[in-house]
């Protein structure tokens, strides 16, 4: 009887792992950590703290340490407000990674070059999307959105982000096709080559 249910036990463990691609829970983040971004409007760097958002970190770290970010496109470009990006370049893989989180408490304001977890107008709905904030959003702090790092260098590679597509990217056809919409539809974006945690 032992042994059957720790072979059910084991066989459901393995499901939850195939669902989430080996991701069946994030893993808990450093307290402090800094992830480069290498993109073709040139390199930043985001600093990560922890106590500001420990759910959105430990996400953000799970799809960094999995190359989730890379080829990602710019998607979203408003300039003087923010920048948004993290669907993932292949379909199969965005589906893996679609579960959300539960909400931080917002500790810090939506200040320019803070980077944030989009999301919807549901509660506990962030997944894989964040942006940059182009200037000082504080309006955002009241709709649940908390920041949980910023970017320490290269603000200026940030802010040449090609904006000529503005919102009109639809998200859907992301989700749905990946890159090949958009390198058909709007092959100008930029995007990340690839993000990395630095050592």
């Amino acid at each position: 009887m032992i042994r059957s249910f720790i072979v059910t036990a084991l066989a459901i463990g393995a499901l939850a792992m195939t669902v989430y691609a080996g991701q069946s829970a994030d893993e808990k983040a450093p307290a402090t950590f800094k992830v480069k971004f290498d993109s073709s409007a040139g390199p930043f760097v985001v600093e990560v703290t922890r106590a500001w958002a420990p759910n959105a970190a430990d996400h953000f770290y799970t799809l960094v340490k999995n190359g989730f970010y890379n080829e990602a496109r710019f998607f979203r470009v408003v300039p003087g407000f923010m920048v948004q990006f993290g669907i993932n370049a292949d379909p199969a893989v965005q589906a893996k990674f679609k579960n959300s989180i539960q909400d931080d408490p917002v500790k810090e304001s939506n200040k320019k070059g803070y980077v944030t977890f989009a999301q919807t107008a549901a509660p506990n709905s962030r997944s894989t999307q964040i942006f940059v904030n182009y200037k000082d959003n504080a309006f955002l702090d009241g709709q649940r959105f908390a920041p949980f790092g910023r970017v320490i260098s290269g603000m200026e590679a940030v802010e040449k982000i090609n904006s000529e597509a503005g919102e009109k990217p639809n998200q859907g056809a992301i989700q749905s096709q990946g890159n090949a919409y958009l390198k058909k539809e709007f092959p100008k974006l930029d995007y990340v080559k690839t993000a990395t945690i630095e050592k």
